[in-house]
């Protein structure tokens, strides 16, 4: 109780309390505390009745210590600087320096994160029309992002693939690209062989179509017979499909139907999740 008492305390002469120290200073009393406690300020004297009284000298003290504090000193360095006559001060400055540029620069980059991720869930795709139409070829359509923020913008998915796509660039986008298109050669020669669905080959593609779609959101064996339904019934998916090889849509609609079998999933009453 007494330590309680000890912040309001009007100091009898020759000092301050711990609560006026507090409010020049603009540390809490519970610091003031703890550093009289350790040794680091300690005040000179006491009143009669044993509340903390600080002098002229104990202030300037608490001064330097709260100096070295804002500037990031632990207080076992700052007990260095005050006390230690052979204490590398400049160089003990320097390091708390060094670590400063360090954190400006984690704090940097931060920034720069943050503001690629809010204009991937504003635009969906951090490139110019010129680099889509570099990567993705002439069919793409440079709307497609914002038409498809305005679709998903408050799914799930949605969230997962802007923060793929936050820290992807041309490179990276150029990599998606051909998984893409090696992937659609691949359906296409596979169509041409006949491979039917069900077979292991055709699971495998299923499968390899999975992998490559999670460059976007991960994608369950449900969500990928939606997409297949999409893919042979949407003019715009299906006019892709059918431009690499004619009927390959619904072909490939058969295909993640069948996979979806093979694991127990129904395709008839699959689900989006």
């Amino acid at each position: 109780m007494a330590e309680a008492v000890d912040a309001d305390e009007p100091s009898d002469a020759g000092g301050l309390t711990v609560g006026q120290v507090s409010a020049r200073l603009g540390v809490t009393v519970r610091a003031l505390h703890h550093w009289d406690e350790i040794g680091l300020a300690r005040p000179s004297s006491r009143t009669a009745a044993g509340y903390r009284l600080y002098g002229a000298g104990d202030l300037e003290r608490l001064h330097r210590v709260v100096v070295y504090r804002e500037l990031g000193l632990d207080l076992d360095a700052i007990r260095a600087v005050l006390d230690d006559s052979t204490a590398d001060v400049p160089g003990a400055l320097r390091a708390q320096r060094a670590q400063v540029d360090e954190r400006i620069e984690r704090l940097q980059r931060l920034g720069t994160g943050l503001d690629r991720m809010i204009e991937a869930h504003e635009r969906g795709l951090l490139l110019t029309v010129e680099q889509q139409a570099a990567l993705f070829g002439p069919d793409w359509d440079p709307r497609w992002p914002a038409q498809a923020r305005r679709r998903y913008g408050d799914t799930a998915q949605w969230r997962q693939y802007v923060e793929r796509a936050a820290s992807r660039g041309p490179e990276e986008w150029g990599a998606v690209a051909d998984a893409v298109t090696a992937l659609d050669r691949a359906l296409g020669e596979a169509m041409d062989a006949g491979v039917a669905p069900g077979s292991a080959e055709a699971n495998a593609l299923a499968e390899r179509h999975r992998e490559v779609f999670a460059s976007y959101f991960p994608l369950t064996r449900g969500m990928q017979v939606c997409l297949g339904r999409m893919y042979a019934s949407d003019p715009g998916f299906a006019a892709h499909y059918d431009g690499v090889r004619v009927g390959l849509a619904a072909w490939f609609r058969r295909v993640v139907d069948a996979n979806a079998r093979a694991h127990g999933i129904d395709p008839d009453t699959a689900t989006w999740s």
